[in-house]
């Protein structure tokens, strides 16, 4: 007897969840968190990490049970989560078998239902009717095809007797993804599906999405990919009530209505802090004429005076009590990136590299030559020298042949990939620390400085915490502060976008096209190759 199997619900799948409360530790992980989702609908979830992102896909799928709020389903699911499970004795084909048990479910009961049909049981044509369409309505015999298909394009394992031991992690998630796209799932959840994918493997799963006849719930950093697929975006960073916010229009949509939301956030904000500027110094200025402004000139009686101080008095209370009454009640908004004028002199070379090499890791020579203003973009596989180059032209690697000339007194500035190991100092003495270098050096004067504060790329809370204990997206903003703390004239950054929000990387994009720097970026960040489109080119 098959297993019972929730077949497809097609046309009637649906995914509805309402006011979602998430709590751990004490700390709220989810607020009123309302998702939808429908056949056609794709929903990207976006956030910066420790937003609940994840947490929310579980809650979807039903692995967890949220403190408060409901969560109905209806029809078959599909979930990616991030993390693949490791001493998985099954292989390649038992996965494979697992992932498409509702398949393999459909054709028994169509087997079965033939055998009934041809025994002439009764209600054998009705039985054998449904199973049919059970079976077709999620294309049956064609699965194990369509899961081929992706694991080819998605550069896996297609071996099924293979181990799933031996595999990497890598291997094994891509073989999962390929199941999920050909299982024929009503509803699909995708917890970063992105990772371990190359080019070939990303305009395939791009496709499959945007063909899905189901519903997507899509957690993503992948803008490129959110832009190419998502119908709806549900944003779980904070907000000026608290409550996540959902966007139509696609990406595009989202990318227009957070620019909207924040500016009425800041203007509702900055207007609550003025009026109590304002109230404020109605009191000063009452207390003011209380202490001085009513005492009457010279030869002005007593009745004078004890007439007027009442009045006064009142006006004290009065102005106190409306400044306590008034209630800022609309959060401080987050920071915005405040990208520092980086200036070089025009014209002038500023730095020039010539036939560098670096065996083993710069196979073949490469040359570039740049002037205030200039833009480069690096390009290709991973293993190809992109960062090795960046670290030649910041002087940090010595190349076996070929030379490397800077401007006298030009400032080079190098985003490596990788943080440093984290302080056990907090960050603003980290970056205090290597503003008073350059200062001490003479390499910046004192006046030129910039503090902390004034980029927006920390809150002061986390700016006074010890970096070990900054998030890895934190420390990536101090890398980011402390290269501009330099002031470079020469910006070198190696695939800035890794751990920054979505937010914060379109604001650094702009910054880019605009500043007087020389700039060569490293990425493989679909979307900055799209916003970079213009640059000039350096394929390794």
């Amino acid at each position: 007897m098959s297993p019972l199997i929730a077949l497809p619900a097609r046309a009637r799948a649906h995914l509805n969840a309402t006011d979602l409360h998430v709590s751990r530790g004490g700390r709220p992980v989810l607020t009123g968190v309302d998702v939808t989702v429908s056949p056609g609908d794709r929903l990207g979830v976006v956030g910066e990490n420790g937003r609940g992102k994840t947490t929310l896909l579980q809650v979807l799928a039903g692995t967890l049970v949220p403190d408060s709020g409901t969560v109905h389903r209806a029809g078959t699911l599909g979930v990616a989560q991030q993390e693949m499970p490791n001493g998985d004795d099954r292989t390649v084909g038992d996965l494979i078998d697992d992932e498409l048990v509702h398949v393999r479910a459909a054709l028994s009961a169509f087997e079965s239902a033939t055998i009934a049909l041809a025994e002439e049981r009764p209600g054998a044509e009705q039985a054998y009717a449904d199973a049919l369409a059970g079976a077709e309505s999620i294309g049956a015999w064609d699965a194990d095809r369509r899961v081929d298909i992706s694991l080819a394009a998605l550069g896996a394992v297609s071996d099924r007797s293979r181990p799933l031991a031996g595999l990497s992690v890598g291997q094994r998630y891509r073989i999962r993804l390929a199941c999920l796209l050909g299982a024929g799932h009503d509803l699909l959840l995708l917890d970063e599906p992105t990772n371990h994918l190359d080019a070939d493997g990303l305009d395939h799963l791009t496709a499959r999405l945007r063909a899905h006849p189901g519903g997507v719930v899509l957690v993503s950093h992948d803008r490129a990919l959110l832009s190419d697929v998502v119908t709806t975006v549900l944003d779980l960073d904070p907000t000026s009530d608290g409550r996540p916010r959902t966007y139509g229009g696609g990406y595009a949509g989202y990318h227009e209505g957070r620019r909207a939301e924040r500016e009425r956030w800041e203007t509702a904000y900055r207007d609550q802090q003025l009026q109590r500027q304002r109230l404020a110094q109605d009191l000063s200025e009452a207390q003011n004429r209380l202490s001085t402004g009513w005492r009457p000139e010279k030869g002005t009686g007593k009745h004078t005076r004890a007439t007027r101080a009442p009045a006064l008095v009142r006006a004290v209370h009065r102005r106190q009590e409306a400044l306590e009454a008034h209630i800022v009640d609309v959060p401080e908004p987050p920071l915005r990136f405040q990208m520092p004028p980086l200036d070089a002199p025009p014209g002038v070379t500023l730095l020039r590299a010539d036939d560098v090499l670096v065996h083993g890791r710069l196979d073949t020579p490469q040359s570039v030559l740049l002037r205030a203003g200039d833009r480069l973009a690096v390009t290709g596989p991973n293993g190809c020298g992109k960062s090795s180059l960046l670290h030649v032209l910041a002087g940090t690697l010595t190349p076996d042949s070929g030379s490397v000339q800077r401007n006298r007194g030009v400032r080079v500035g190098l985003l490596a990939q990788e943080s440093p190991a984290p302080s056990r100092r907090r960050a603003f003495e980290v970056y205090d620390a290597v503003v008073g270098r350059l200062v001490s050096s003479g390499r910046l004067a004192e006046s030129d400085t910039i503090g902390l504060g004034r980029l927006g790329l920390l809150p002061s809370e986390a700016a006074h915490r010890p970096v070990t204990e900054l998030s890895i997206g934190q420390r990536r903003r101090l890398d980011l502060a402390v290269l501009l703390a330099t002031q470079p004239q020469v910006v070198l950054l190696d695939e800035p976008t890794n751990h920054l929000s979505m937010a914060l990387v379109e604001e650094l994009t702009q910054a880019l096209t605009t500043t007087g720097a020389a700039v060569v970026l490293a990425t493989h960040d679909r979307q900055l190759l799209r916003d970079t489109a213009s640059w000039p080119r350096l394929q390794l």
